[in-house]
């Protein structure tokens, strides 16, 4: 029989599987390297996108906040003017009140009557004056409480004195009263009350 020697034929084939072994390490190695380099790219590509958008968002954001600004310049220049134009009307509304006023308060003084002084506190008037006797007084009060201007009429102090002597002596009565003066005139028949009109 003849002798055959496998050592060779063993240590090729030893060599053979460890070139494919370590080909195969090579390949996994080179395969593990592409994917994390992948992965790392991705991430990068990733990490960029979204800070360009955090960018954008920052100037969008920047853009809003001086629109916001804007906006609300606009809305107290818009106060501002809304006020003006109030004071405008209200100047408007009440530009023939004091007319008004006058001419309700010679409109509703009866014969004998004559005023000294009126003052005016909020919508509460103080009249002084001199009447020929007290009967015109009470006629005067009347007056103002039938007037759609006034309301409300009290007589605060009455205070009646003798001019002159003997048969020439005239007498006469000092008053003062207070009325209230309505914000808005009740209009009365056959009469229109003017609108807008205030106090004055």
């Amino acid at each position: 029989m003849a002798h055959i020697n496998l050592l060779p034929w063993r240590a090729a084939r030893r060599a053979k599987i460890q070139k494919r072994f370590f080909a195969t390490m090579a390949a996994s190695a080179l395969t593990t390297a592409l994917v994390l380099v992948a992965v790392w790219y991705g991430y990068v590509n990733a990490i960029g996108q979204q800070e360009d958008r955090n960018q954008r968002l920052k100037e969008e954001i920047k853009l809003l906040d001086k629109q916001i600004k804007e906006i609300r310049d606009l809305e107290k220049l818009k106060a501002q003017l809304l006020a003006r134009m109030e004071v405008v009307e209200r100047l408007q509304a009440s530009r023939s009140g004091a007319v008004h006023f006058f001419n309700e308060l010679a409109r509703t003084l009866p014969e004998g009557v004559y005023l000294s002084s009126v003052s005016v506190v909020k919508n509460r008037l103080t009249i002084s004056g001199e009447a020929q006797s007290n009967a015109r007084v009470s006629a005067y009060m009347r007056a103002l409480d039938s007037s759609p201007w006034f309301t409300q009429p009290d007589l605060v102090v009455i205070k009646t004195q003798s001019l002159g002597k003997g048969s020439n002596a005239v007498r006469s009565s000092s008053f003062t009263l207070t009325v209230k003066q309505l914000v808005k005139p009740e209009p009365v028949e056959g009469e229109v009350a003017p609108e807008g009109e205030e106090d004055v």
